[in-house]
Protein backbone atom coordinates (compact mmCIF):
# COMPACT_ATOMS: atom_id res chain seq x y z
CA UNK A 1 0.00 0.00 0.00
CA UNK A 2 1.73 3.69 -0.97
CA UNK A 3 1.07 5.99 1.90
CA UNK A 4 -0.53 9.16 1.43
CA UNK A 5 2.23 10.93 2.14
CA UNK A 6 3.93 9.52 -0.53
CA UNK A 7 1.18 10.33 -3.06
CA UNK A 8 1.36 14.18 -1.47
CA UNK A 9 5.20 14.29 -2.64
CA UNK A 10 4.55 13.30 -5.95
CA UNK A 11 1.93 15.04 -6.73
CA UNK A 12 3.66 17.96 -6.03
CA UNK A 13 6.54 17.33 -8.23
CA UNK A 14 4.06 16.04 -11.38
CA UNK A 15 3.06 19.82 -10.65
CA UNK A 16 6.88 21.34 -10.38
CA UNK A 17 7.10 19.62 -13.70
CA UNK A 18 3.91 20.96 -15.48
CA UNK A 19 5.03 24.57 -14.50
CA UNK A 20 8.08 23.53 -16.72
CA UNK A 21 5.95 23.27 -19.91
CA UNK A 22 5.42 26.04 -22.49
CA UNK A 23 1.94 25.09 -23.92
CA UNK A 24 -0.51 23.91 -21.52
CA UNK A 25 -3.47 21.51 -22.12
CA UNK A 26 -7.15 22.89 -20.45
CA UNK A 27 -6.08 20.50 -17.63
CA UNK A 28 -2.15 21.54 -16.65
CA UNK A 29 -4.31 25.49 -16.99
CA UNK A 30 -6.93 24.96 -14.64
CA UNK A 31 -4.03 23.26 -12.22
CA UNK A 32 -1.85 26.58 -12.74
CA UNK A 33 -4.50 29.04 -12.53
CA UNK A 34 -6.78 27.25 -10.10
CA UNK A 35 -10.08 27.56 -12.18
CA UNK A 36 -11.71 24.40 -13.44
CA UNK A 37 -11.57 23.32 -16.45
CA UNK A 38 -15.57 24.06 -17.05
CA UNK A 39 -14.47 27.82 -16.33
CA UNK A 40 -11.88 28.22 -18.74
CA UNK A 41 -14.09 26.83 -21.53
CA UNK A 42 -16.23 29.78 -20.64
CA UNK A 43 -13.36 32.33 -21.14
CA UNK A 44 -12.46 30.87 -24.06
CA UNK A 45 -15.73 30.83 -25.67
CA UNK A 46 -15.82 34.74 -24.78
CA UNK A 47 -12.40 35.19 -26.33
CA UNK A 48 -11.42 36.61 -22.19
CA UNK A 49 -8.60 34.53 -21.98
CA UNK A 50 -5.63 33.97 -24.37
CA UNK A 51 -5.63 30.76 -26.11
CA UNK A 52 -5.12 28.65 -29.09
CA UNK A 53 -7.14 26.61 -31.09
CA UNK A 54 -4.97 24.83 -34.21
CA UNK A 55 -6.94 22.99 -36.46
CA UNK A 56 -10.32 24.43 -34.32
CA UNK A 57 -9.52 21.19 -31.98
CA UNK A 58 -8.19 21.33 -28.97
CA UNK A 59 -7.68 24.18 -26.44
CA UNK A 60 -4.22 25.35 -25.81
CA UNK A 61 -2.35 27.90 -23.44
CA UNK A 62 0.91 29.81 -23.93
CA UNK A 63 1.81 29.30 -20.08
CA UNK A 64 3.54 32.86 -20.51
CA UNK A 65 0.80 34.10 -21.82
CA UNK A 66 -1.90 33.12 -19.58
CA UNK A 67 0.45 34.08 -16.38
CA UNK A 68 0.69 37.67 -17.62
CA UNK A 69 -3.32 37.12 -18.05
CA UNK A 70 -3.71 36.53 -14.54
CA UNK A 71 -1.12 39.11 -13.41
CA UNK A 72 -2.87 42.20 -15.11
CA UNK A 73 -4.94 45.20 -13.31
CA UNK A 74 -2.55 44.66 -10.37
CA UNK A 75 -3.66 46.38 -7.37
CA UNK A 76 -1.26 48.45 -5.94
CA UNK A 77 -0.56 48.44 -2.25
CA UNK A 78 -0.39 51.54 0.01
CA UNK A 79 3.18 51.67 -0.03
CA UNK A 80 3.86 51.75 -3.64
CA UNK A 81 1.39 54.62 -4.20
CA UNK A 82 3.09 56.63 -1.36
CA UNK A 83 6.23 55.86 -2.99
CA UNK A 84 5.16 56.71 -6.21
CA UNK A 85 3.25 59.79 -5.05
CA UNK A 86 6.54 61.05 -3.29
CA UNK A 87 8.65 60.37 -6.40
CA UNK A 88 6.05 62.72 -8.12
CA UNK A 89 6.12 65.08 -5.69
CA UNK A 90 10.08 65.77 -5.82
CA UNK A 91 10.05 65.52 -9.39
CA UNK A 92 7.27 68.03 -10.31
CA UNK A 93 8.48 69.99 -7.38
CA UNK A 94 9.14 73.86 -8.46
CA UNK A 95 11.87 75.45 -6.97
Amino acid sequence: MVSPELINRLERIEKLLLFNKKVLTIEEAADLTGYKPSYLYKLTSAKEIPHSKPNGGSIFFNKEKLESWMLQNEVKSKQDLKSEALSYTLKNRKS
